[in-house]
C-alpha cells in the first residue's frame, strides 16, 4: 500500500485506488460473502465512513473491482499475426496467467458465482466480458475464413468454449496449461 511521508494513507484518486486494491484483496482472501467495508477500510487504515466519500455503495466499489480485474486481459490477444498465431497466444497467456495469478481468477470467479444471484453484477459483469466475445468471435470467424478451424466451427460457439473453458480452467489452476493446449487442438486444424 502507499503511504505519504506522515505514514498516512494516500489521497485523492490514489485512495481510490487503494481501496480497490485492498478491497480486490479481501475478495481474493475470503470472498464474495465476508467482503465488508469495514475490513476494507482497515486494510487501507482509514475510517469505514471515509470509503464513502469515493465509493458511495459496496456495489460502487464492487464495480470498481470487476473493472480493475477485466482491466488485467486487455493486452492479452496480440495485434499482429495471423488469426491463428494471435488465438493461439492468447490461450497461452491465460493458461500462463491462471498459473501466474491465481488470485486474479479467485476473484473473478466470486464475481461471476455472485452475479449468479446478483442481477446488477450479472449485468455489469456481461458488459465486461462482451469485448472478449466479440473479439474471440472475430478471430475465429477470420480463422475460419482461412480455412484454420477444424471444420463445423461456428464462430459464435466456439467463443462461448473459450470463455467456459477458461473459466473452467481457472477452478483447477494446476492443468490450465494443458486444458487450454488441448482445446487450441480441438478447435484449430493442424
Amino acid at each position: 500500500m502507499a503511504t505519504t511521508r506522515r505514514g498516512r494513507p494516500p489521497a485523492g484518486p490514489e485512495r481510490r485506488n487503494t481501496l480497490v486494491l485492498a478491497a480486490y484483496q479481501c475478495l481474493a482472501e475470503d470472498g464474495f460473502e465476508r467482503l465488508r467495508l469495514r475490513d476494507v477500510a482497515t486494510r487501507v487504515g482509514i475510517d469505514h465512513s471515509s470509503i464513502h466519500h469515493h465509493f458511495p455503495t459496496k456495489q460502487d466499489l464492487v464495480v470498481a473491482v470487476v473493472d480493475h480485474a477485466t482491466q488485467q486481459f486487455r493486452s492479452t490477444t496480440p495485434p499482429e499475426g495471423s488469426p491463428v498465431e494471435r488465438l493461439r497466444q492468447h490461450l497461452a497467456t491465460l493458461g500462463r496467467r491462471i498459473v501466474d495469478e491465481p488470485e486474479l481468477h479467485i476473484v473473478l470467479r466470486e464475481l461471476d458465482l455472485r452475479a449468479r444471484r446478483d442481477p446488477e453484477l450479472r449485468e455489469i459483469i456481461t458488459s465486461h466480458e462482451e469485448g472478449w466475445r466479440n473479439s474471440l468471435r472475430a478471430l475465429l470467424t477470420d480463422a475460419a475464413a482461412a480455412g484454420a478451424l477444424v471444420p463445423g466451427v461456428d464462430p459464435t460457439t466456439g467463443a462461448e468454449l473459450i470463455i467456459a473453458t477458461v473459466k473452467g480452467a481457472s477452478l483447477a489452476s494446476g492443468h490450465a496449461d494443458d486444458v487450454l493446449e488441448l482445446l487450441e487442438q480441438l478447435l484449430i486444424r493442424a
